[in-house]
């Protein structure tokens, strides 16, 4: 018998074998993205299927099996670490008689947990109102008839539709505030931008240390934690940087694999600090054997956002944990491709800095040959 959990609900999770070489990775994956909920993963089910049975999912026999599971646990719901079409969960709830969520599903929740901010608070709004648009039938099948009685005859129109009509001006007025925060955005951003001074963004993946490593540069006090998306607000602070003087760090939201589109899009004036930057500070956990997947997920995340292009120094994080020496590799060109560091331990922070006082002062020579140039054709055009 499966041991009761004291606080929290209760989930068993189905993760299925499609043949993916990191079937590992993404279990202990989704551990951690129900813990970063609240729950507690009371039992696992596993199975191995050439392609998803268009009803379930899952198929008839897998999903007996979860109830069995469902029983034993006494747990509150069943989370796929799948992406479910609507069809199918509204399936699986009336197979197995409890609430069934899936990967985006589960993620969105941590998304609206950790929100803080007004603006962090409606793209998350925004990108569950878009999810949900596409499963509002589920558990609205008695309103599908036409209102009646007393004080419920209207036009005619069901309440389903109703409700939709409704999701659509209520998405339409937030994605209107969300435009107005962004051009109030860029015109801060801009202002910040003018002159010689780097624009540096933290990117990686989500629990990768990007917070642990923006406190240690610049004491900013940004709440850190090992959770998945315990930073979502970006947060940007100067910094100090002896022989280059101040440039500006700004700290945004970890990338996962399979990110929902309706959150890349619903976070796009946050995750706009990224494409603005002088350069991206790539932080990767170099403790874990998926680092190269992870890299590859934030990668494809930056090319989707149009930051793919700007020039990046990945930042091999954790090196307390993998008993590596702190130091830079550079590429064939010269540049630094590589910092060994540890956010946690300070390891490798000084190089980091030479790093970033490098690519402070190429900047700042950019700019001054940038003034002399303009300067020079506007005493040609004079004389002239």
């Amino acid at each position: 018998m499966i041991e009761r959990p004291a606080a929290g609900e209760r989930a068993v999770v189905v993760q299925l074998d499609f043949g993916q070489p990191d079937l590992e990775d993404q279990l202990e994956e989704v551990r951690l993205l129900v813990e970063s909920a609240g729950g507690v993963v009371v039992a696992e089910v596993f199975g191995r299927r050439h392609s998803p049975d268009p009803k379930t999912y899952a198929g008839k026999g897998k999903v007996h099996e979860i109830a069995a599971m469902l029983a034993a646990g006494e747990a509150d719901l069943v989370i796929f670490n799948h992406e479910l079409s609507p069809a199918q969960e509204r399936n699986l709830e009336r197979e197995l008689k409890c609430r069934v969520i899936d990967r985006t599903s589960l993620i969105l929740d941590i998304f609206a947990l950790r929100a803080a901010s007004a603006e962090g608070k409606l793209q998350v709004e925004l990108a569950q109102l878009e999810h949900l648009s596409t499963r509002l039938v589920r558990g609205w099948t008695h309103l599908e008839r036409q209102r009646g009685g007393i004080g419920m005859r209207g036009p005619g129109e069901t309440q389903l539709e109703t409700d939709r009509r409704l999701l659509g001006n209520r998405v339409k007025l937030l994605k209107e505030r969300l435009v107005k925060l962004s051009r109030q955005r860029g015109v801060q951003r801009k202002a910040r931008m003018r002159g010689d001074t780097l624009n540096v963004s933290l990117v990686g993946y989500t629990n990768a240390g990007k917070s642990t490593l923006f406190n240690a540069l610049t004491h900013a006090g940004v709440y850190a934690a090992n959770q998945l998306f315990a930073t979502l607000d970006t947060t940007s602070r100067k910094l100090w940087i002896e022989g280059a003087g101040n440039i500006v760090i700004s700290d945004t939201v970890g990338f996962i694999r399979d990110l929902p589109h309706s959150l890349v899009d619903a976070f796009h004036a946050t995750l706009e600090v990224a494409t603005d930057a002088d350069l991206l500070l790539h932080i990767v956990d170099s403790a874990t054997h998926a680092r190269d997947e992870q890299m590859f997920e934030v990668n494809k995340v930056l090319a989707e956002i149009g930051a793919r292009q700007l020039p990046q120094i990945v930042v091999w994080n954790k090196i307390d944990l993998t008993e590596a020496e702190p130091g830079v590799e550079r590429n064939e060109y010269g540049n630094i491709a590589r910092v060994r560091v540890s956010a946690r331990s300070g390891e490798g922070l000084d190089l980091l800095r030479e790093a970033l006082a490098e690519y402070a002062k190429a900047k700042a020579e950019t700019h001054r040959k940038a003034l002399a140039d303009a300067e020079r054709e506007a005493n040609q055009d004079f004389i002239n």
